[in-house]
């Protein structure tokens, strides 16, 4: 939780051009780590799906604009921010961040980075709540002030083939590795009907299912979300283990049991193809490959301020 927070930190100073330091908060908020995950340990107490909400909105804030907290923005007016987009309508967690930044107020009297937190927030989750890596983030981040929710389209969708994530990623200076590892996030968190709905009815023309999911597993989708089920809820959880970090959902890729196309899709090029069979075979070089890529997607971003409140810009 802490390092994903921290990477998010992370993207702000970098566009900034301001030199990140894992010491950043030493003199300031010496205690500030072990305070926010407090925070997200309470949190997943009472929900378990913490840790993959904290993980996701992670994701969702770093492809569009960098992590700088423009996310977590509210819409106002005739501006509809980047939270109520169509990929992002599903995200959950922003409590914990509030939480997790009144503790950190209640302590320094201070209003602290949310870009930085919500880096925190992931990490720790990760590493303390679903028995992932942890790793050391650098911090000094600052927030961003511009939130569209049209921008929310540039969020790689669940349908995407191996080309289209690649030229997603790459746009984004990530490389095909850091597709295979950081795809690896769907070990956690669950996942509506409509993500895959595509690959178990009207498939194309000639076929209903995609003939590349495991027959008995497609069939199980089905009873789920039958076609006429229109239930906005209905959904599975993303694999056996949803609430483990583990090397689960690379295996469910080779066996043909995974949701998404985009996760299928990593069998479309011999490099993915060869980095899923080396995650399946190994939690140990997932982790590592998986934190090497967290931080590096965690400094892409630029923010302009430090926000008063989560929810508006200064």
């Amino acid at each position: 939780m802490a390092a994903l927070l921290s990477s998010l930190l992370i993207f702000s100073f970098l566009s900034l051009g301001t030199p990140l330091s894992s010491n950043y908060y030493q003199k300031t908020c010496p205690n500030a780590e072990s305070i926010i995950r407090k925070a997200v340990t309470d949190a997943t107490k009472n929900d378990k799906t913490v840790p993959a909400g904290l993980l996701r909105m992670h994701f969702h804030d770093c492809f569009v604009r960098g992590c700088d907290g423009s996310v977590l923005l509210n819409s106002k007016g005739k501006n509809k921010a980047e939270k109520d987009g169509p990929p992002n309508v599903s995200l959950h967690a922003f409590y914990v961040i509030d939480n997790a930044k009144k503790a950190l107020e209640s302590a320094y009297f201070l209003a602290p980075v949310y870009a930085h937190l919500r880096v925190y927030d992931v990490s720790g989750l990760i590493y303390m709540q679903s028995g992932g890596p942890s790793w050391d983030v650098p911090k000094g981040r600052k927030d961003g002030r511009t939130s569209k929710a049209s921008e929310s389209t540039q969020l790689p969708a669940p349908t995407f083939n191996i080309s289209q994530l690649q030229q997603s990623f790459s746009q984004r200076g990530l490389s095909l590795e850091d597709l295979a590892a950081l795809s690896g996030a769907h070990t956690l968190g669950f996942s509506h009907c409509s993500s895959f709905n595509n690959r178990i009815h009207n498939f194309n023309s000639t076929t209903d299912i995609d003939p590349s999911l495991q027959p008995s597993f497609a069939a199980s989708l089905r009873r789920v979300c039958p076609a006429k089920n229109n239930a906005k809820t209905a959904g599975v959880p993303m694999d056996p283990s949803s609430t483990t970090f583990d090397n689960t959902y690379y295996k469910l890729i080779l066996q043909q049991k995974v949701l998404f196309s985009s996760d299928n899709a990593l069998l479309g090029s011999p490099k993915t193809k060869s980095l899923v069979s080396k995650f399946a075979s190994s939690k140990d070089a997932f982790s590592k490959a998986f934190v090497k890529s967290m931080i590096k997607m965690s400094s892409i971003t630029g923010g302009q301020e430090i926000r008063k409140d989560c929810r508006v810009v200064n």
